[in-house]
């Protein structure tokens, strides 16, 4: 809610509405979406970067890498979500509002206080952005420390400490220099509104802002509502009744029918007829529902239902595209052509190069029906999101670019921020070129192990520096993350044949950057969202990476551990 305190936006805010003079027009984001969500209105007097915040954000992100990179290694990935720590972190943030010493302390004539007052919303923002970190480089897009486990769990690699991880930590950097970059593209326009940050505003919102008791359901009392009721409910599918978590009439009917459990087995098959009641599996996939634009979900259940429905059950069964009948219908292995699973280590050479006398020896490989389409769409994603992007955004972006070092028209949230002192591009540009220089002097001191050269590396840099910016323009605003793994392995496998390491490391450095780039854009909008101050912001990232330095230590231990 509005408070003396907040700051006006061209004369005063009053009720979150901005006024002019004695002008009652109201200010309001053009996208209806944020509109209803996110206030717009600033208090700039609360502090952020607080005792409270460090301790309980660097704590979150620790247990959040730790808990994400353990669970990475079930057969069926578990996540734990930044909002687990957004929920947890209130009451003890409240607690040690009421018991921290409200004495200041002096350092160097700098003062500073454990208890500076009541844990406000600014402080769980922070702390919340540390968590998503936990979350990133933890969990859903740790694909770099998953690349090494490839590397000796699959190739029998003996790779340097140092150099895996320099690996790990330098496609983090450099996600980080590509999202300082493209802050006046993705962040500042308030036509990319990024979806799933609007839940999270809301959630902080129903936390912290007091409603008046005469106006029914107040916003935390309907979030303790919902939040019962889903632990609940899930207690059916999780606990009482497994089977719903995916349940197939189809399979139930004929449990003995090979073609009926390629059919609607929603495992391992088409899923014709199955069902979930599963919140999990509803939204492990597309992502929640309830933050994603309905012609977002309209778009891909049409693919769906053209992709799995009528493609693959054609290629399948009336034309066996490739033999496909000698193999799974659906299945992410490697297989021979007799159906077999196929041993990678016996066409390699010692270098883990692919060894050509050998594989002509042992047989060609193939994939399951469904993996073969699905990489093959692959191409058409790749493209469709340049096409996409330049037709419908490429003005915009244009313009964008024109006005970057002019007074461009500014919404509401945008005069807002401007109250704050920004970041320099600079501060961004100097980790971008580090880790570029780290990468290139790894592909020189450990080409036996890397296989990328120094060339390969720019044409990696160089395809993330492309993509980026289209891929970011479609989840900012469908929240939907299109994909180029394939297009970076088949560009480096057509460039650098039989070299896996190269190919696998190629896919990092141009795939993966990208992901992390965008986790931190994402993150950069919520603290747009939510008033942050942008160094505030930038010194809690630098953070996450900084943290994430010491705690890659003990993961790459781990899987060396792990794999000896």
């Amino acid at each position: 809610m509005a408070s003396k305190s907040q700051t006006p936006v061209d004369g005063g805010l009053e009720g979150g509405k901005a006024t002019n003079g004695d002008s009652t027009e109201h200010e309001r984001c053009p996208v209806e979406e944020v509109a209803l969500v996110v206030p717009e209105t600033d208090d700039p007097t609360l502090p952020v970067m607080t005792f409270r915040a460090w301790f309980l954000g660097l704590t979150s992100c620790v247990l959040l890498i730790f808990l994400n990179t353990f669970f990475t290694y079930r057969t069926q990935p578990l996540t734990i979500s930044a909002i687990l720590m957004q929920i947890g972190v209130l009451p003890i943030g409240k607690i040690m509002a009421r018991i921290l010493p409200t004495k200041e302390y002096k350092i160097f004539g700098w003062g500073f206080s454990l208890n500076p007052g009541p844990f406000n919303i600014k402080e769980h923002v922070i702390i919340t952005i540390f968590a998503n970190c936990g979350v990133s480089y933890g969990g859903g897009d740790a694909y770099s420390i998953g690349a090494i486990t490839v590397m000796k769990a699959y190739y029998k690699q003996s790779l340097n400490f140092l150099c895996g991880l320099l690996i790990v930590l330098t496609t983090q950097i450099l996600g980080y220099g590509w999202a300082g970059m493209l802050r006046r593209y993705l962040v500042d326009p308030v036509e990319m509104w990024w979806p799933s940050n609007l839940a999270q505003v809301s959630l902080f919102r129903a936390l912290h802002e007091k409603e008046p008791k005469n106006e029914g359901m107040t916003r935390m009392r309907f979030f303790l509502v919902v939040m019962t009721a889903s632990f609940l409910y899930y207690a059916l599918p999780g606990y009482l009744l497994p089977i719903l978590t995916f349940f197939s009439w189809v399979c139930w009917v004929w449990p003995h029918s090979i073609t009926a459990q390629q059919i609607g087995s929603g495992y391992h098959g088409l899923g014709i007829g199955a069902f979930t009641i599963d919140w999990a599996g509803i939204s492990a996939y597309h992502g929640s529902p309830l933050v994603t634009p309905w012609s977002s979900i309209l778009n891909v259940g049409i693919g769906f239902i053209m992709f799995i429905y009528i493609i693959v059950p054609l290629c399948y069964w009336k034309y066996n595209t490739f033999d496909a009948r000698k193999f799974p219908i659906f299945s992410n292995q490697l297989f021979t052509s007799s159906g077999h699973k196929y041993d990678t280590t016996k066409i390699l050479t010692p270098d883990y190069e692919l060894n050509i006398p050998a594989y002509n020896s042992y047989g060609k490989l193939y994939l399951s029906p469904l993996f073969a389409l699905s990489i093959g769409s692959g191409f058409a994603r790749f493209t469709a999101t340049l096409t996409h992007v330049a037709l419908f955004h490429g003005r915009d972006i244009l313009r964008q670019s024109r006005s970057a070092m002019k007074n461009a028209k500014l919404d509401i949230h945008s005069k807002l921020m401007k109250n704050y002192k920004q970041v320099p591009e600079w501060w961004f540009y100097i980790l971008l070129i580090g880790s570029i220089v780290l990468s290139l002097l790894m592909s020189f001191v450990w080409k036996r192990d890397v296989q990328l050269p120094w060339w390969g590396m720019i044409f990696a840099f160089g395809l993330a520096w492309i993509v980026t910016l289209p891929i970011g323009v479609i989840q900012a605003t469908t929240n939907q993350q299109p994909g180029y793994d394939i297009i970076a392995q088949f560009i480096i496998g057509y460039i650098l044949p039989g070299k896996p390491i190269a190919n696998l490391l190629y896919k990092i450095y141009g795939r993966i950057s990208t992901i992390h780039a965008l986790s931190f854009l994402s993150d950069l909008k919520l603290g747009h969202y939510m008033k942050i101050p942008p160094r505030c912001m930038y010194v809690a990232q630098v953070l996450q990476l900084s943290e994430t330095c010491s705690v890659e230590h003990w993961k790459f231990l781990l899987v060396i551990v792990k794999h000896l």
